[in-house]
């Protein structure tokens, strides 16, 4: 059976011409330095992003874990925003791997108050205090928010005149600067000493992300994905498909937001479904729905039998997702489906 598929972009399948890339790959062994393929995503990431060298990591977790490891020591607090994917989905690896705290400041969606990170931001003069020497932004965020560059650019100078070092967690990068009208993601990065960003959503390669940043920072994250157990031998294999998706794929997202907003009206259309059209800013719907408790349980089996995969009620919320493999077709057949299950009893 042919599904359509909405619980995430992660599930994108790979294009032709990724795995066409993939069969002719030249490779080497990456632990050994040979690998070209590997090495030629790396440079061409660096560029792309705007920093002096990168590296081409499993996962974007993997990548946040790394940055965190060659940012910080063991004691060191990060200020970050409280509903951050590194704060609440990477299964407190800040702790257990790096060896940090988190400190919140004033946040909505990923937007930090600059004043409140600035009150975070701590030194080493005080000793009853855990020294804050990361300020981690995450854009677009896992609400499907977007952070708007201006504030991206007074949380990373507050951060820059207290002496802190910053991070984004660009997860989905090429989204959100999509969603703001930007073509060059350099504008966003600027505001940034290291980047994550994800190449096996939205751009729908099959596995991985790319860590960016100074080449002092990128070398200390390639030992800390060593440490990881990231150290990769014909990893150029994987390589292909992401200079495919790092080249090819970022200007067909806005495709996936306008499906996005499309499937997000034609539910808000539905009665006892509410929908966060606010937060419909890159390719996430949010919404809520009046149903029971059993109701709310059926849900995602029901919408399996007919075809669609869907995750049930997180935190109180829905999501669907749009990405490559989701048509405009697929939208309306969906909110159709959902508008059945809601009408039934």
């Amino acid at each position: 059976m042919q599904y359509i598929d909405l619980r995430s972009d992660t599930v994108t399948q790979p294009t032709q011409a990724m795995r066409d890339a993939m069969a002719n790959a030249v490779v080497g062994d990456d632990v050994f330095g040979d690998d070209p393929t590997l090495q030629d995503l790396e440079a061409y990431a660096a560029e792309r992003l705007g920093k002096e060298a990168a590296l081409f990591v499993t996962s974007g977790m993997q990548g946040n874990a790394c940055a965190l490891l060659a940012h910080t020591r063991r004691g060191d607090c990060v200020v970050i925003d409280p509903h951050s994917h590194i704060a609440e989905h990477e299964a407190g690896s800040y702790g257990q791997l790096a060896g940090v705290s988190l400190r919140f400041p004033k946040s909505t969606d990923g937007t930090m108050d600059p004043a409140s990170v600035r009150a975070c931001l701590t030194d080493d003069s005080d000793l009853q205090v855990a020294p804050a020497t990361l300020v981690v932004m995450e854009n677009a965020h896992s609400s499907g928010a977007v952070v708007p560059l201006e504030n991206m650019r007074a949380v990373y100078e507050t951060a820059h005149a207290a002496g802190a070092a910053v991070h984004l967690d660009g997860a989905r990068l090429f989204n959100a600067a999509a969603a703001l009208g930007i073509s060059d993601v350099c504008e966003l990065t600027q505001y940034c000493d290291t980047v994550m960003c994800c190449l096996s959503k939205g751009l729908c390669a099959p596995v991985g992300s790319v860590l960016a940043g100074p080449k002092d920072l990128i070398w200390r994250a390639r030992r800390a994905r060593r440490i990881l157990g990231g150290g990769m031998r014909q990893g150029g294999f994987l390589a292909a498909a992401g200079l495919v998706a790092l080249r090819d794929m970022p200007a067909r997202i806005p495709e996936d937001h306008e499906n996005a907003k499309h499937l997000g009206s034609l539910l808000s259309a539905i009665d006892g479904v509410h929908v966060f059209a606010d937060r419909i800013q890159i390719d996430m719907v949010f919404f809520t729905a009046d149903w029971d408790a059993g109701k709310a349980a059926r849900y995602p089996a029901w919408m399996l039998e007919h075809g669609v995969k869907v995750t049930g009620c997180m935190g109180g919320e829905y999501r669907m997702v749009c990405h490559y493999g989701v048509s405009r077709a697929d939208c309306e057949a969906t909110a159709a489906l959902v508008r059945q299950f809601a009408a039934e009893g």
